[in-house]
């Protein structure tokens, strides 16, 4: 089993025991997350969905990011993975969403962002009202698939966090 299978499950367990479920809105995992997730048996109890947001526009049509957000800030920043989780939240019926905006690599990154930059956050759904609680930015390093393995086990941590 995979560490990232076993941090599934054991998100999966957290949800379940509070009842929440969880969305994700997804750029440089281009889906792993909801991959990881879904390949746990039951995951449909807790697992709302996900948004895979890999090109800007997708981020703005799917999930509300607003493109003045993106023309200021660029899609790999806090303000972006902030309205990404927001947004996905908004979009769905979960109350628990997760967001993963980077640079996988070998391409694309540059001096401000290198490659391996990736920026989460997390927020959820009280009483009907959206926040977002947590972003943080990690510098992951290896190749491209290392960098969105590690991506999703980063996002697994933060949600376990919250539970």
């Amino acid at each position: 089993m995979t560490t990232e299978n076993s941090l599934a499950e054991r998100t999966g367990a957290a949800l379940l025991a509070r009842n929440w479920r969880l969305v994700s809105a997804e750029s440089c995992t281009g889906g792993l997350l909801a991959a990881t997730l879904t390949d746990i048996p039951g995951s449909s109890v807790w697992f709302e969905g996900a948004f895979v947001t890999y090109r800007l526009s997708a981020k703005t049509a799917m999930v509300g990011v607003g493109q003045a957000l993106l023309d200021t800030h660029g899609a790999v920043s806090e303000p972006v993975a902030r309205a990404m989780a927001e947004g996905a939240l908004a979009h769905s019926d979960a109350d628990i969403a997760v967001s993963i905006t980077g640079i996988a690599g070998p391409d694309g990154g540059d001096v401000i962002s290198p490659v391996g930059t990736v920026w989460f956050g997390w927020a959820i759904r009280e009483e009907g009202v959206i926040r977002c609680v947590q972003t943080a930015e990690h510098h992951l390093s290896g190749s491209r698939q290392m960098v969105r393995s590690e991506a999703v086990s980063v996002a697994l941590d933060g949600v376990l966090a919250l539970c």
